[in-house]
């Protein structure tokens, strides 16, 4: 069976930091109250200028330069996003003009929210094992800071903007395992591109912690199921950034060692389906990801939805 491995990643942040300094002067909270229940410090927010579109191709411009590939190699481009600034033309259209990718190739949009690169990446799989080609190009790229209400200190604290790609190789006997589910809830609910004035960000924050508690390791052990590994294979264990204390609890439940659990959520906050390769961007960039290291990639978010997949790096040669 042909696999995905990951070649090369990119990133992108907003040009606006918010602390938690900053939000409790606009509603009642304090640093003290944010971080002790969600390990988050500050958070990216796009400027005038800036949305999820522009985010994801400065993203996917950096992941094409790294990978060494030329544009027409790229066989079709994938964004995981839910809160695009045009319901058409999609952002993965508007990369496709943007790095001049062949027209011939498809180019679209997934919403999975928080789980949503990982439904883009089984989807560009997919499409590369049947329509052919070998390279995908894959990003997540939000910009929630326009969709939350900046009065409700339940959510406004947790979320913030940014973007991250990546470049896909389907290979012969690749270690690859990918895991898929939802479970149709109004426990997290926004409204769409129209709406995004009238219809903020809302959350029952208690349902989605046990939801998420629950799904993650569930998720984890499927793809480990699937691949025939177990946790002592992984090198890394990549999760979807949405509560410091979530991972923690995954961890402890798995009996595993923390030091695999790849975190950054301090200084992103929840960046929906962009945190996942943003983490991958930061690890790349840092040294941490090394050729021929194992990872396993963990999201669950609005939807309610989750995703596993198990995959190699291979960049850096």
């Amino acid at each position: 069976m042909k696999g995905l491995q990951l070649l090369a990643t990119g990133g992108a942040l907003p040009g606006r930091v918010v602390t938690n300094e900053d939000l409790r002067r606009q509603v009642d909270t304090s640093d003290e109250w944010i971080t002790t229940r969600t390990g988050i410090c500050q958070r990216y927010y796009c400027t005038e200028n800036e949305d999820a579109a522009t985010l994801a191709i400065t993203a996917a411009r950096q992941a094409l330069t790294r990978s060494g590939l030329a544009a027409n190699d790229i066989a079709c481009c994938v964004v995981a996003t839910l809160s695009a600034p045009t319901a058409t033309p999609s952002i993965a259209c508007r990369v496709q003009a943007a790095l001049g990718l062949p027209e011939n190739r498809p180019a679209f949009d997934v919403n999975a929210a928080c789980s949503g690169f990982i439904y883009a990446a089984a989807a560009a799989h997919g499409l590369l094992s049947t329509l052919g080609g070998r390279y995908a190009l894959v990003i997540g790229s939000e910009a929630l800071s326009r969709m939350v209400d900046p009065t409700d200190r339940t959510t406004c604290v947790l979320f913030g903007d940014g973007a991250g790609a990546a470049v896909f190789e389907l290979a012969e006997n690749a270690p690859f395992a990918v895991t898929l589910g939802a479970r149709g809830s109004e426990a997290i609910r926004a409204g769409g591109p129209a709406a995004c004035d009238t219809a903020p960000i809302t959350m029952d924050g208690r349902a989605v912690f046990r939801f998420a508690v629950e799904a993650m390791p569930r998720c984890l052990q499927a793809v480990l199921d699937r691949s025939q590994k177990t946790l002592s294979d992984l090198d890394w264990v990549v999760c979807h950034q949405a509560n410091s204390r979530i991972i923690d609890h995954c961890v402890k439940s798995l009996h595993a060692e923390p030091s695999k659990f790849y975190k950054n959520i301090s200084r992103h906050g929840n960046t929906s389906a962009a945190s996942i390769p943003i983490a991958l961007h930061e690890m790349a960039e840092s040294d941490l990801l090394r050729p021929g290291q194992t990872l396993a990639c963990i999201g669950f978010g609005g939807g309610l939805t989750w995703g596993g997949m198990l995959l190699t790096y291979e960049g850096g040669k």
